[in-house]
Protein backbone atom coordinates (compact mmCIF):
# COMPACT_ATOMS: atom_id res chain seq x y z
CA UNK A 1 0.00 0.00 0.00
CA UNK A 2 1.53 3.26 -0.63
CA UNK A 3 1.14 6.69 0.07
CA UNK A 4 -1.40 7.22 -2.57
CA UNK A 5 -3.68 4.43 -1.46
CA UNK A 6 -3.87 5.83 2.09
CA UNK A 7 -5.20 9.45 1.28
CA UNK A 8 -7.40 8.26 -1.36
CA UNK A 9 -9.17 5.92 1.71
CA UNK A 10 -8.88 8.85 3.97
CA UNK A 11 -10.31 11.02 1.45
CA UNK A 12 -12.93 8.57 0.94
CA UNK A 13 -13.76 8.34 4.43
CA UNK A 14 -14.16 11.81 4.94
CA UNK A 15 -16.28 12.18 1.78
CA UNK A 16 -18.64 9.52 3.26
CA UNK A 17 -18.77 11.17 6.98
CA UNK A 18 -19.58 14.59 5.15
CA UNK A 19 -22.50 12.94 4.02
CA UNK A 20 -23.33 11.49 7.11
CA UNK A 21 -23.33 14.79 8.60
CA UNK A 22 -25.53 16.19 6.27
CA UNK A 23 -28.54 14.05 6.63
CA UNK A 24 -27.95 13.90 10.67
CA UNK A 25 -28.30 17.99 10.19
CA UNK A 26 -31.20 17.30 8.14
CA UNK A 27 -33.05 14.97 10.36
CA UNK A 28 -32.24 17.75 13.20
CA UNK A 29 -33.90 20.47 11.09
CA UNK A 30 -36.61 18.45 10.34
CA UNK A 31 -37.40 17.15 13.94
CA UNK A 32 -40.63 19.29 14.20
CA UNK A 33 -41.93 18.95 10.96
CA UNK A 34 -45.56 17.10 11.00
CA UNK A 35 -46.42 18.01 7.12
CA UNK A 36 -44.10 17.23 3.98
CA UNK A 37 -44.76 17.88 0.66
CA UNK A 38 -45.74 13.76 0.39
CA UNK A 39 -47.82 14.19 2.97
CA UNK A 40 -47.48 13.43 6.13
CA UNK A 41 -44.57 13.97 9.10
CA UNK A 42 -40.97 14.40 8.02
CA UNK A 43 -39.43 10.84 7.83
CA UNK A 44 -35.80 10.30 9.69
CA UNK A 45 -33.03 9.65 6.83
CA UNK A 46 -30.05 7.25 7.50
CA UNK A 47 -27.04 6.62 5.51
CA UNK A 48 -25.51 3.46 4.93
CA UNK A 49 -22.29 2.85 3.66
CA UNK A 50 -20.76 0.18 2.02
CA UNK A 51 -17.05 -0.44 0.96
CA UNK A 52 -15.80 0.75 -2.56
CA UNK A 53 -12.39 -0.08 -4.41
CA UNK A 54 -10.03 3.34 -4.20
CA UNK A 55 -6.83 1.49 -6.02
CA UNK A 56 -5.62 3.28 -8.89
CA UNK A 57 -4.95 0.52 -10.87
CA UNK A 58 -7.18 -1.34 -12.67
CA UNK A 59 -5.89 -4.14 -14.35
CA UNK A 60 -6.48 -7.63 -13.54
CA UNK A 61 -2.91 -8.41 -12.18
CA UNK A 62 -2.79 -5.86 -9.58
CA UNK A 63 -6.42 -6.69 -8.40
CA UNK A 64 -5.49 -10.25 -7.73
CA UNK A 65 -2.61 -9.04 -5.56
CA UNK A 66 -4.24 -6.20 -3.56
CA UNK A 67 -7.43 -4.74 -3.09
CA UNK A 68 -7.41 -1.23 -1.59
CA UNK A 69 -10.84 -0.45 -0.14
CA UNK A 70 -12.51 2.83 1.41
CA UNK A 71 -15.80 3.66 1.76
CA UNK A 72 -18.67 5.33 0.29
CA UNK A 73 -22.26 6.13 0.93
CA UNK A 74 -24.31 3.54 -0.48
CA UNK A 75 -27.90 4.75 -0.05
CA UNK A 76 -30.05 7.06 1.90
CA UNK A 77 -32.82 5.48 3.59
CA UNK A 78 -36.25 6.36 5.48
CA UNK A 79 -36.35 5.03 8.30
CA UNK A 80 -39.89 2.20 9.50
CA UNK A 81 -39.41 3.49 12.79
CA UNK A 82 -43.18 4.48 14.08
CA UNK A 83 -44.40 7.79 14.25
CA UNK A 84 -44.75 9.29 17.58
CA UNK A 85 -48.42 10.11 18.27
CA UNK A 86 -49.39 13.17 20.54
CA UNK A 87 -53.10 14.46 21.53
CA UNK A 88 -52.97 17.74 20.21
CA UNK A 89 -56.44 18.73 19.29
CA UNK A 90 -55.36 22.60 18.52
CA UNK A 91 -53.12 21.92 16.01
CA UNK A 92 -53.64 22.57 12.82
CA UNK A 93 -52.55 18.67 11.43
CA UNK A 94 -54.02 16.71 13.96
CA UNK A 95 -56.49 13.99 12.87
CA UNK A 96 -60.28 13.25 13.43
CA UNK A 97 -59.37 12.12 16.60
CA UNK A 98 -57.05 14.93 18.01
CA UNK A 99 -53.49 13.14 17.56
CA UNK A 100 -50.91 14.64 15.90
CA UNK A 101 -48.21 12.33 14.14
CA UNK A 102 -44.97 13.81 14.67
CA UNK A 103 -41.18 12.53 12.75
CA UNK A 104 -40.19 9.27 13.92
CA UNK A 105 -36.15 11.57 14.59
CA UNK A 106 -34.80 11.06 18.46
CA UNK A 107 -32.71 13.69 19.59
CA UNK A 108 -30.72 12.11 21.54
CA UNK A 109 -29.87 9.68 18.88
CA UNK A 110 -29.37 12.06 16.11
CA UNK A 111 -26.72 14.19 18.29
CA UNK A 112 -25.07 10.58 19.10
CA UNK A 113 -24.57 10.36 15.11
CA UNK A 114 -23.62 13.63 14.71
CA UNK A 115 -20.79 13.10 17.21
CA UNK A 116 -19.43 9.74 16.22
CA UNK A 117 -19.50 11.23 12.48
CA UNK A 118 -17.65 14.14 13.84
CA UNK A 119 -14.76 11.87 15.66
CA UNK A 120 -14.61 9.74 12.54
CA UNK A 121 -14.16 12.72 10.16
CA UNK A 122 -11.39 13.84 12.86
CA UNK A 123 -10.00 10.36 13.14
CA UNK A 124 -9.45 10.76 8.74
CA UNK A 125 -7.86 14.39 8.96
CA UNK A 126 -5.55 12.70 11.54
CA UNK A 127 -4.59 10.02 9.19
CA UNK A 128 -4.02 12.49 6.32
CA UNK A 129 -1.59 14.88 8.97
CA UNK A 130 0.17 11.78 9.64
CA UNK A 131 0.41 10.38 6.27
CA UNK A 132 1.69 14.23 5.46
CA UNK A 133 4.38 14.29 8.17
CA UNK A 134 5.84 10.65 7.33
CA UNK A 135 6.19 11.92 3.67
CA UNK A 136 7.60 14.98 4.98
CA UNK A 137 10.19 13.23 6.77
CA UNK A 138 11.06 10.61 4.45
CA UNK A 139 12.17 13.16 1.88
CA UNK A 140 14.10 15.16 4.14
CA UNK A 141 16.24 11.68 4.93
CA UNK A 142 16.55 11.55 1.14
CA UNK A 143 18.65 14.63 1.09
Amino acid sequence: MGILDILRISASGLKAQRQRMEVVAGNLANIHTTKTEEGGPYRKREVVFMSTDVSDEKTFGSLLSKRIEGVKVNSIDESNKAFQKVFDPNHPDADNEGYVSLPNVNLMEEMTDMTAASRAYEANINVLNTTKEMFIKSLDLAK
